[in-house]
C-alpha cells in the first residue's frame, strides 16, 4: 500500500491527530504557490493531503520546495511538482512540524535531521504554519526534548566540549548500528539536553555566535501560525505580540 492511502483506522490516536493537523493546513495552499515542504511525521500527512488535492485537480501550477531528500522522495511519490529555492527565493507559504512548541510560538525543531534546511525556508516564507498535535504544545521549550545542533564534523568534538560548558548532556546522534548520523549537508547532529531553557533568545544568540555551530534548532519568532490538533478539533494559535524573554504565562 502506497504511503498516500493510508486508511484512517490503522492510524494510532496520536497519528490521527497528526493527519488532522496536516490536512487543515493543507487546506490553505491555493494554486499557483510556492509552497515550503517541510519534514517529519506530521508533515508527510500535509504532503499526502496536498497530493490528493493535486490529482483531484484542485490545485494547479504548484510548485514544491523541500527541506530533505526523505521530503523530497515523498513529494515526488504523492505528485507534488518541485523546485529548488534559488529559482523560487520567496515562499507564499511554509509547511512544518516541531519537537516543541511554547505559546509565543516559539519552537525546537530538528528531530528529523533537518534543521538548517528548514530554517532557510521558514526565513524566506511570506506565513509559516507550524503543525502539531498536542503532545507537542509545551510551556518550557527544552523541558522534554533534546535540543538538535548541527556542527561540522571537524569540530564535533570542540562543539561537544563548548555545549557542555553551556550546561548541556549532549550525545552525538547515532543509526542504530551506532554510526554517527549525518545531515543532507555532510554534518552530525549533537542532541543537547539543556532542561528547561530559561531564555532561548540568549541561548539562540550563543549558539549563533559559534563558528563550528552550522545550524541549531531553537526556531525563534519564525512561525506565524500554530494549528494544533486535539481529540477535541484543530485550533488555530497565532501571537501577535512576542515575548523575546520566554513563554507567555
Amino acid at each position: 500500500m502506497s504511503s498516500n492511502s493510508t486508511h484512517d483506522q490503522e492510524l494510532s490516536p496520536q497519528d490521527q491527530l497528526k493527519k488532522d493537523a496536516g490536512v487543515r493546513a493543507a487546506a490553505e495552499i491555493r494554486s499557483g504557490m510556492v509552497v515550503g515542504l517541510g519534514t517529519g511525521s506530521t508533515v508527510r500527512f500535509a504532503l499526502e493531503e496536498i497530493g490528493r488535492r493535486i490529482s483531484a485537480g484542485e490545485l494547479t501550477d504548484l510548485v514544491g520546495i523541500p527541506s530533505s531528500q526523505q521530503t523530497e522522495d515523498l513529494a515526488l511519490c504523492v505528485g507534488i511538482p518541485l523546485s529548488n529555492l534559488n529559482a523560487h527565493p520567496r515562499l507564499d507559504i511554509y509547511i512544518d512540524g516541531a519537537d516543541e512548541i511554547d505559546a509565543n510560538l516559539d519552537a525546537i525543531k530538528g528531530g528529523g535531521g533537518a534543521l538548517l534546511r528548514e530554517k532557510v525556508l521558514a526565513q524566506n516564507c511570506a506565513r509559516f504554519i507550524v503543525i502539531a498535535d498536542e503532545s507537542k504544545f509545551v510551556k518550557h521549550l527544552g523541558a522534554g526534548f533534546a535540543l538538535p545542533v548541527e556542527v561540522l564534523p571537524f569540530a564535533s568534538g570542540a562543539e561537544r566540549r563548548f555545549l557542555e560548558q553551556l550546561g548541556a548532556e549532549v550525545n552525538t546522534r547515532t543509526q542504530a548500528n551506532g554510526d554517527a548520523v549525518f545531515t543532507d549537508n555532510g554534518n552530525v547532529i549533537l542532541d543537547c539536553d539543556f532542561g528547561a531553557i530559561d531564555d532561548p533568545l540568549d541561548l539562540a544568540a550563543s549558539l549563533d555566535g559559534r563558528a563550528g555551530v552550522v545550524e541549531h534548532g531553537l526556531f525563534i519568532a519564525l512561525a506565524d501560525e500554530l494549528m494544533l490538533a486535539s481529540p477535541n478539533g484543530v485550533r488555530l494559535l497565532t501571537c501577535a505580540v512576542r515575548d523575546p524573554q520566554g513563554p507567555i504565562a
